[in-house]
């Protein structure tokens, strides 16, 4: 499918401090991960391929000097608390994890063991460190979204779609960091004399119910707050989409299929990141004294097929929302 037709790079790609490459450790180190969503997910599978080929770049090789124990937490607050227990008892060296939710889950079971997390939003504003310079305790890591970039998804709907007039936002209630992006989004809404409806949703019936309000009336336009839903759940939206001929923007550029456009950081570039605090944590590195990295590069997708039909235009290279 043709759909990455115009890619805006806003500042340089984040540089790491250069780590001396001593002679390899010879003892197995452990890395647990825990991830927000579910093994079959391509969202959450794809990156630990990343993570795994960067920390063998690194020089950590799986069944040498390392071993990976990854859970997936499937979007389901028990099991992440039941896996977050379960990785602190193997006692790894270090805790990879994905999301706001799953980085406190295991922050309440230990707070000596190494956490490097992905992808949290903003880490102050969450709640997983008291800074993002210095944010010591046993945490750090690489965050891919802040607020105010949740303005610019409202944004570049209105300019792909003039007409638009309303716009449904759908989100995981179970997860407080959406209650963050929505509060921009709103604001932005407001600024440009735009409707919003907020549609916590819990399964598919609740989807079907949201969208199908809101292509009732014309001028309508869709945007997935972060966390991501599930697989099914995006499938889902993006079915009732196209069939609704409704405008769909998401956060995640990994997920530009499932509607018109995506603005933000590549999922695969944040692991990458990832693999480069774990392997310092491991060389011995206090996460504490690592500052919490955010991303300095974003995409704009169009996804030609969804775009078709909703009279999208080519949108302008937007400047950086931090």
């Amino acid at each position: 499918m043709k759909r990455r037709t115009f890619i805006a790079g806003l500042g340089a790609a984040a540089t790491w401090p250069h780590v001396a490459r001593a002679q390899q450790p010879d003892r197995m180190r452990r890395v647990g991960v825990l991830l927000s969503g579910a093994e079959d997910d391509p969202l959450y599978r794809a990156p630990m391929v990343v993570l795994r080929e960067a920390l063998q770049k690194l020089g950590w090789t799986e069944g040498r000097n390392l071993r990976i124990d990854v859970r997936f937490g499937s979007n389901d607050s028990n099991r992440v608390r039941a896996y977050a227990e379960e990785l602190v008892g193997l006692a790894p060296d270090v805790i990879v994890t994905t999301g706001a939710a799953q980085t406190r889950a295991v922050q309440q079971r230990t707070q000596t063991i190494p956490i490097v997390f992905v992808q949290v939003g903003d880490p102050v504003a969450t709640g997983v460190v008291r800074s993002v310079a210095r944010p010591e305790g046993n945490t750090t890591g690489i965050t891919n979204l802040f607020s105010s970039v949740a303005g610019k998804w409202l944004e570049l709907l209105k300019e792909a779609v003039p007409s638009v007039a309303r716009v449904a936002l759908i989100f995981d209630p179970q997860f407080s960091v959406a209650e963050i992006y929505a509060a921009s989004i709103e604001a932005a809404a407001t600024a440009a004399a735009i409707k919003t409806i907020r549609y916590p949703v819990h399964n598919t019936a609740e989807i079907e119910r949201a969208i199908d309000a809101l292509a009732a009336e014309p001028n309508g336009g869709l945007i997935a707050v972060p966390p991501p839903l599930a697989s099914a759940y995006r499938e889902l939206i993006l079915r009732l989409a196209v069939q609704h001929r409704l405008p769909v923007v998401v956060g995640d550029n990994d997920a530009a299929e499932s509607g018109l456009m995506s603005y933000g950081p590549h999922r695969a570039e944040l692991f990458r990141s990832g693999a480069s605090y774990v392997d310092r944590v491991l060389r011995g590195a206090k996460p504490g004294e690592l500052p919490v990295q955010f991303p300095t590069k974003f995409e704009l997708v169009i996804n030609l097929q969804n775009r078709e039909g909703h009279g999208a235009h080519h949108p302008r290279v937007l400047p950086s929302a931090r």
